[in-house]
């Protein structure tokens, strides 16, 4: 059997290798801009399919004055 580490390494290399050359990984950080970004549209979506809009809104501009704007 095959040690979990050992497989991991090989998909490593064979994704470095294969899947995506000469691209680099990124190092785990994300402007928080981006994360926004990305986390805006499902926040809004949920807030409209389950009815909590008013709690969204309330929750952002919480956190809007929080930040001083």
């Amino acid at each position: 059997m095959t040690d979990p580490q050992g497989r991991t390494a090989l998909r490593a290399r064979w994704r470095e290798r294969v899947v995506a050359p000469g691209v680099r990984r990124p190092s785990g950080t994300r402007h928080p801009l981006v994360a926004v970004a990305m986390a805006l549209p499902l926040a809004v979506l949920l807030g409209v399919v389950f009815g909590g809009w008013e709690a969204v809104m309330t929750q952002a501009s919480s956190v809007a004055v929080l930040l001083g704007r």
